[in-house]
């Protein structure tokens, strides 16, 4: 009697040890002989089994995949929208506002819109951040009524004025620059406004440059670090963002870090784009679904925190303490994440439209 089940182990072992796997596969298959008819039929029986089981799996994980990202039917009320912020220039000041558009690459109004700007470095594009350069917080942009001109102010500097339809519509040149190693397109916005920064980041009349990123939908692929989170897509990966183009954060997170310390930070420290009251301080970790008006916002990420935390959006100084970067490592860790601590969420968002402050926020029962 033959043991049907120690064929498959036979052709392995005989395609890892002398290549013969496929005569004998061959001999099953073609021979006419009365012997191997039954041999051949049950290959052919267990073929067919297998290309079934792996069918009906690809099936299971494709449905099982559209229902993760299907919004659900019923919702439940948490809070409201309390503060609404926009960052135009990547580690820079932020432009609060009563309400924006939720557009594919992040919050906007008008020419206003998230993270479009970036300071990068003349020599090769690589883009500079609060990280090492903590003043940039300093740098603090204005928009005119029409949000089509972009003012800059920062300490002992006078105003400059960046004309963003201008460059959007003057057909300048489009070059590279680079975040996180990823390349993105990018158009210089003069020489005026690179000696203005240079001078005040760097001391210097030269050094760094300002782009501006002129497309309407994300270019970059989901960083490498990233493609941990499942959920993340590139569609997410906003304009000129780290991760995401939409962060959330409570008060009551912000309240439950700050009751720890012994200097509090403020809300803005955290720069999100959504402050909510109402829920239990990080509360925000499980929601799945988040709603707020007509727009829907998948959670696809944790919001991981970094040494620009510890910078005050008041001062530009770094804490000496390194807080509250510290006090969260000590209680705000997940598993999969190492020593890097949480708080917020970083959304996905699944259904364009406007947000304002007050409007109810839900997530998905």
């Amino acid at each position: 009697m033959i043991d049907f089940c120690s064929i498959p182990l036979t052709f392995r072992h005989h395609r890892v040890t002398d290549g013969s796997s496929q005569e004998m596969l061959s001999k099953l298959l073609e021979s006419d002989g009365p012997s191997w008819a039954p041999v051949r039929r049950a290959v052919c029986v267990a073929v067919g089994a297998c290309l079934t089981v792996a069918a009906g799996y690809g099936v299971y994980r494709l449905l099982q995949y559209r229902a993760a990202n299907r919004p659900p039917r019923e919702w439940q009320r948490v809070g409201e929208v309390s503060d609404l912020w926009i960052y135009p220039i990547k580690s820079c000041g932020a432009v609060r506002v009563r309400q924006f558009d939720c557009t594919d690459i992040g919050p906007a109004v008008g020419l206003l819109r998230d993270r479009t700007f970036m300071v990068v470095r003349s020599g090769d594009g690589t883009f500079i951040t609060g990280r090492s350069h903590p003043t940039m917080v300093l740098v603090q942009p204005a928009f005119d009524a029409d949000y089509e001109q972009m003012t800059l102010s920062a300490p002992g500097m006078l105003d400059i004025v960046v004309e963003v339809r201008r460059l959007l519509e003057g057909g300048q040149a489009i070059g590279t620059a680079s975040v996180w190693d990823q390349p993105v397109s990018t158009i210089d916005c003069g020489e005026e406004v690179a000696r203005w920064l240079s001078r005040f980041l760097l001391s210097e009349d030269f050094g760094l440059r300002l782009v501006l990123y002129p497309h309407d939908s994300p270019t970059r692929p989901v960083r490498p670090n990233n493609r941990i989170h499942a959920l993340l897509t590139a569609r997410d990966s906003g304009a000129l963002h780290d991760a995401t183009s939409y962060m959330l954060v409570s008060e009551a997170s912000v309240a439950d870090v700050n009751s720890r310390l012994e200097r509090s930070v403020p809300a803005l420290q955290f720069r999100a784009n959504i402050l909510v009251k109402g829920p239990a301080a990080f509360a925000e970790d499980n929601w799945k679904w988040v709603r707020i008006g007509s727009t829907i916002y998948r959670n696809v990420k944790p919001c991981t925190r970094c040494l620009f935390t510890n910078v005050s959006p008041e001062t530009g100084k770094r804490s000496p303490d390194q807080e509250p970067l510290t006090t969260l490592r000590a209680y705000r860790t997940k598993p999969g994440l190492g020593a890097t601590p949480v708080l917020g969420t970083q959304m996905g968002v699944r259904t364009l439209g406007t947000i304002a402050l007050g409007e109810a926020v839900h997530v998905g029962l």
